[in-house]
């Protein structure tokens, strides 16, 4: 807390450099950007949402469900989906089995997922095309989904919460990633969004305090 300046807005290098001279915790801290959007998500037009592929990952392996069938099944399997099925996976999941932490799904089974709607909607864990995880290409969906892609939507608070990495990542890495999602937000604003897009930008570890970024720092529009 010494540390950090909690009136000062960093530039992005610096944030990243502090990040890891804070951290204090004796495990590997995931790392979360905080993002307040100009926007009001009670209005469908202004609802911000997608998906990028950060440039270094996440630092967390993700064990991915693929909902297919017959050859794009194979074709999820060989990608490195840890789980695949179809009638009988949805089955599973309505007893209770949710060790996953990404769900893909093929067009042609969203009928079968949509049963699980209370369920995996709630874990944010829903397929959905606007992000990729409703496709016929589940094989380059599991690699991205493998290779560090995350899914971002604002809150109700106007807030996007995003893992970016670990407290372990060069400051660097650290950086690349923070840039990526927030040019990816820069682009996924909405057109209605009036004022001040890029409110604040707040990055920390699990365990530390938060580090609040200057967004013209990023190299995107503020």
């Amino acid at each position: 807390m010494e540390k950090v300046d909690r009136a000062k807005r960093y530039t992005l290098n610096e944030a990243c450099v502090l990040l890891k001279e804070a951290g204090f915790a004796k495990f590997d801290e995931s790392v979360d950007l905080a993002v307040r959007l100009g926007v009001n998500p009670k209005h469908a037009e202004q609802m911000v949402r997608g998906a990028i592929v950060l440039p270094h990952g996440t630092g967390k392996t993700k064990r991915v469900l693929v909902f297919a069938k017959g050859e794009k099944a194979s074709e999820a399997e060989a990608a490195g989906a840890d789980i695949v099925g179809s009638d009988e996976l949805t089955a599973k999941v309505q007893e209770g089995f949710l060790d996953f932490d990404t769900v893909i799904a093929t067009p042609d089974m969203m009928g079968q997922v949509g049963k699980l709607g209370k369920i995996l909607g709630p874990r944010g864990l829903m397929p959905n095309p606007k992000v990729g995880t409703v496709t016929m290409e589940v094989g380059k969906a599991v690699k991205e989904a493998k290779g560090g892609k995350i899914a971002f939507r604002v809150e109700k608070a106007g807030i996007v919460h995003a893992l970016v990495g670990k407290r372990s990542f060069e400051s660097n890495k650290l950086a690349d990633n923070i840039r990526s999602l927030v040019e990816a937000l820069v682009k996924a604003k909405p057109s209605t969004a009036k004022g001040t897009y890029l409110r604040s930008i707040v990055v920390s570890t699990t365990m530390g305090p938060g580090i609040k970024i200057d967004p013209s720092t990023i190299g995107a529009e503020a």
